[in-house]
Order: C-alpha cells, then structure tokens, then sequence
C-alpha cells in the first residue's frame, strides 16, 4: 500500500490551465505590495527615531538693521510748488544733491528783494541804535557836568555864607556894644540908628546867603533830573529800537533759512525710488513728502515676526534659515543641513513690545559662517524663516504637535545683556 501511495502520478491537465487550482495562489502584485508596506513599515519605524530640529517659523521681509538706511520719505518743510525736477526716478544721488526747486506760494515772502529790504530796515534800525548810544552818553556826561557844577556853586554859596556869617557876627557885636552906650548916653540917636541899619542890613544879607545855597541846589537838581529824564527816555528808547532790531534779525535769518528750503536735498547718498508728487506748478504743503529714497545700505537683516507663545524660546544669537522670495529653496525645517536654497542668519534684535497684535519682531542678521546673502535681494522683499532650536526625535516632535505641546526647551534663554561675555560665549556655541 505504501509503495502504491509513493508512486508518483501525472496529472491530466497543468494546474496553471485550471482556474480553481489559479485563484488558490498568491498573486504576483500582492506579494510586491506586501513587500513594499513591510519595507515602507520599516522605514517609517526608523524614521521615527532620526533626529528633528524643533523650529519656530515666521514670516517678514528684508530691511536694514540701523534705521538710518531704511527707506525713506523726503518732505519739504514749507509750503509751495514745484519748480523744477532735478532727478529722475531710479537716479543715484549724494549727500546735499538738489532733488527739486520749489517757488514761495504765501504771500508775505513773494517780494524777490525781501532780503535786501530787511538787511535795510536792520540797517537804518543799527543807525538808529548807534545815534541813541550816543545821545545816552552825551546825557550822563551833561548830568556829570551839572553835577559837578553844581557842587562848585555850593561850596562857592557855602563860602559866601561863611563871610556873610562874619559881617552878621562883627555887625551884632558892634551893635549890641552900641546899644549899650546908647543907653548910656555916651552915643548920639543918629549913630546908633546907622549902627542899627547896618547890622539889620547884614542879617539879611547872612539869611539871603543860607537861602542862596538851597536855590543854588534846586536849581542844578532841576537841571540834574531833567537830564536824567531824558537819560531814561532814551534809554528806553535804546532798549525798544534793540528789540526791535533783534526782531528784525530773528525774522531776516529765519527768511534766509526759508530761502535755502527752496532746494529739497539729499539727506544722505541713495537712488531716488518713486516721486509722490509729480509735474511742474503742483503744490504742497509744510511736511508733505515729495519722494521716497533707498539709502545704500550694507546693513541689510530680516524682520520676521513670531507668536508671543513663541517668544520666551528664542534668545539672541539662535540660528535661523530664512528662504528669500524668488530665489527657489527647498526647506526641511526639521533637517536643515538637506535643505537646498536657504540662508543662515542669527538672531540679533528682539523687540520687548508687541508689534502686531499677539506677536513681536525680531530682527535676523547675516550668519558669517554661512553662505552670503544674495546681493539681488532688495528692502521689502517677503521672507519666510525658521528660528532653529533644539532637536527631539521624530516621534516625539509628533506627539507634540498632535497635542498642541510648546517645543521643548533645554536651556533658558540668556538674559545677559548683549555685548557680555557670557553672552559672546553662548552665541558662540549656538553659530557651532
């Protein structure tokens, strides 16, 4: 029975040409798709386990880094209308080149010689000024000369009372001896009365002697205090046509000042980018712009703006990848070192207020250890940029962005002010 069951048989038809015994099979497909589920499977699982660079992500634009070669707006700071165009749009200019030449629109500055008639008002007015001067130093020399003289007629009254104070004193003695030997009888009437008349004509001759001196002093004070009246009119009048004349000075340099603000300037070396005002006889007013320039800067750095939940996680001198708007890039966050098309840059300013409602700005510049900006790039073009920070593996960066976890952070941001050693050191380590 065995040797019956080990004899082998032929069968009748192929097993391929039986539809039954066919579809019992595996097919072909099935097991190369099976094939490539368990590799791709596998992939998957190691892939799970590779590196992730963790990354905050924003977008911004090109500007420059001091805010004096940023774009800027030109004004006039007066009013009136254009005269004439010196530059066109696109030109390059210096430092102090004439832009425009506008003409006076107010009425008060339309006289062409206001200047010239000015410099004569302050003229006539310093004139004016100078015969004042003059006159106040004649009035105080008049004023010393009656003084003087005075004092002189009042010694010379004071020395005539003196006298006068004699002939009273000499006059009453002899009158008053008189007197006596009239009473006695030893004199006659006749010479007692002319002893009489004498002596009561050098009593008022001594009163009208003490009254001279105070005549004398108010005569020279009324001369005195009218020269000195006319000192202080004078005076006031010197002080008035000085005011006057510092008024006159004010408003003539203020006009050379608006004289000059006829041609719009440079304010620094740049190449005009667009005229907001055009054509010949428009007009403007105080403060209106009427251009924009582009400094040439060298200082150019990305503004990227970031989510405030972002913000405790980036710290000055993180690196950052940033793709430029029409340079083509292929950008792998979370593997920077394969990605193709993007620039280094770090971290060098962070603003400490909100810019736009929830998120703040940070200002990127160029990473010396990487690749060179591109000199095409241009102040206001849009960026896109990655502040990189730590790295995780796969599957967790995975689980966290499923549950909407914060990146991880393993090192607290430096508060070192920027600039200190510790500062200089951890920017060191984070360009390694």
């Amino acid at each position: 029975m065995s040797s019956i069951l080990k004899k082998s048989t032929t069968p009748l038809f192929p097993q391929d040409q039986l539809y039954s015994l066919r579809s019992l099979n595996t097919p072909m497909a099935g097991k190369i798709l099976a094939r490539w589920l368990l590799g791709m499977g596998l992939v998957f699982i190691l892939i799970l386990f590779l590196p992730w660079q963790q990354n905050i992500h924003g977008t911004g634009q090109v500007t420059a880094l001091s805010p004096s070669n940023r774009p800027q707006t030109i004004q006039t700071i007066i009013a009136g209308r254009i005269q004439d165009w010196k530059v066109q749009e696109g030109q390059f200019v210096e430092k102090g080149d004439t832009i425009a030449i506008i003409s006076e629109v107010k009425e008060k500055y339309f006289d062409p010689k206001m200047l010239l008639r000015l410099r004569e008002i302050i003229d006539s007015k310093e004139k004016g000024l100078a015969s004042k001067e003059l006159k106040a130093k004649a009035l105080k020399r008049q004023i010393n000369a009656l003084e003087d003289g005075m004092n002189i007629k009042v010694e010379q009254s004071k020395a005539k009372l003196e006298a006068e104070r004699v002939r009273f004193n000499n006059a009453k003695n002899q009158y008053e001896r008189n007197k006596k030997l009239f009473e006695a009888g030893n004199i006659p009437l006749t010479k007692f009365q002319d002893i009489e008349y004498k002596y009561q004509g050098s009593e008022a001759d001594f009163i009208s002697a003490e009254i001279e001196i105070d005549r004398v002093q108010a005569d020279a004070l009324d001369k005195i205090n009218k020269a000195e009246s006319d000192l202080n009119n004078t005076m006031a009048e010197q002080f008035e046509t000085q005011a006057d004349l510092s008024k006159l000075q004010n408003e003539y340099v203020n006009m050379e000042i608006r004289s000059q603000q006829y041609f719009i300037l440079a304010p620094q070396a740049g190449q005009v980018v667009k005229a907001t005002k055009a054509g010949i006889g428009e007009t403007m007013k105080e403060g209106e712009s009427i251009c924009s320039i582009m400094p040439l800067s060298t200082d150019v750095a990305v503004e990227m703006y970031v989510k405030a939940m972002d913000l405790p996680l980036i710290s000055r001198g993180r690196n950052v990848r940033i793709e430029f708007d029409g340079f083509p890039a292929l950008q792998f966050s979370g593997w920077p070192s394969i990605s193709v098309g993007s620039f280094g840059g770090t971290v060098e300013v962070i603003d400490v207020v909100n810019t736009h409602p929830g998120e703040f700005r940070i200002l990127v510049v160029p990473d010396s250890s990487d690749i060179s900006w591109p000199k095409q790039i241009r102040v206001g073009s849009g960026t896109k940029s990655w502040v990189m920070l730590d790295s995780v593996p796969v599957w967790y960066e995975l689980w966290r962005q499923l549950n909407g976890f914060p990146a991880s952070l393993y090192a607290e941001p430096s508060s070192d002010k920027p600039g200190s050693k510790k500062a200089k050191k951890d920017t060191e380590a984070s360009a390694v």
